[in-house]
């Protein structure tokens, strides 16, 4: 499970948590934590925004779409 972390200086979403072990996962492609986070939201593990709602397949689709 994943939680969006947004900066609250720049107010905006700036990195993931993971929640198992809260470990911060910058958004790099180089990082394998990322792409392990890409892949397994994008094969339904939960993610939440920033506020901790549940996201919804559609809208994690949209947000992996912005990711580098």
């Amino acid at each position: 499970m994943y939680k969006l972390f947004e900066d609250p200086m720049r107010q905006i979403v700036s990195s993931v948590e993971r929640l198992t072990d809260n470990a911060f996962i910058p958004f790099d492609p180089a990082n394998s934590d990322f792409q392990t986070f890409k892949r397994e939201v994008s094969e339904g593990v939960e993610l939440q925004d920033a506020d901790g709602n549940v996201m919804t397949a559609k809208d994690v689709k949209a947000f992996l779409k912005t990711l580098p």
